[in-house]
């Protein structure tokens, strides 16, 4: 059960990533969602990771947490 909640949460944050590439407007209903989905995670990550030059890592720092999360499961 646990296992399937990560994976559909993986997808939720691939989803934020896409949504941020393709710069779909901060007023769309999909961007809202995805961003109340993952802005209280992503947050505190990315306050603690250094300035990388304008890039955001801190989905990439998630979804390697998740994925240590779930091979520990």
């Amino acid at each position: 059960m646990l296992a399937q909640l990560i994976d559909l949460y993986t997808l939720v944050v691939f989803g934020a990533v896409i949504i941020s590439w393709v710069q779909l407007p901060p007023t769309h209903t999909v961007a809202i969602v995805l961003h109340r989905l993952t802005e209280p995670v992503l947050g505190p990550i990315r306050r603690l990771l250094p300035p990388m030059g304008g890039l955001d890592f801190s989905p990439f720092v998630l979804l390697v947490a998740l994925q240590f999360i779930r091979r520990l499961l």
